[in-house]
């Protein structure tokens, strides 16, 4: 991983009431990640998240839902060589159906008790859910 190539993005860990995890796989990617996106100039990671949920799911969300969980770093899933620096947050829906937008392809809730076929993407397996 080259330490100049890096990715910067707020993303969300959201689960619902069963404890399962929302997860978006991009067009032309088999990785399956928590869904967000790159601030834009200016954006905090709070608003960059909320912008990017509404464009990509529909999903509305309010800055007071977001409980911060940290930075983390990882290998960056589709941009061979770069790292990823990911501001992440998480929250609980009781939405369960999304219609994927954008570069979104499809959307899932996960159980890692029942991992399946899911192909996870390196920060989605190592950081979020080791457990899968």
């Amino acid at each position: 991983m080259s330490e100049n190539k890096i990715i910067t993005v707020a993303a969300a860990l959201i689960t619902d009431r069963a404890g399962r995890y929302l997860l978006v796989r991009k067009r032309n990617t088999p990785y399956f990640m928590q869904p967000g996106g790159k601030p834009e100039p200016g954006e905090t990671p709070q608003a960059a998240l909320v912008r990017e949920l509404w464009e990509e799911l529909s999903l509305e969300v309010v800055l007071a839902d977001l409980t911060p969980l940290g930075r983390f770093e990882d290998r960056a899933a589709n941009e061979p060589g770069h790292k990823l620096i990911a501001d992440m947050f998480a929250f609980t829906t009781a939405q369960t159906d999304f219609s994927p937008a954008a570069e979104i392809e499809e959307v899932i809730w996960f159980d890692p008790r029942q991992p399946g076929e899911v192909i996870l993407a390196p920060f989605s397996r190592s950081q979020l859910m080791p457990e899968a």
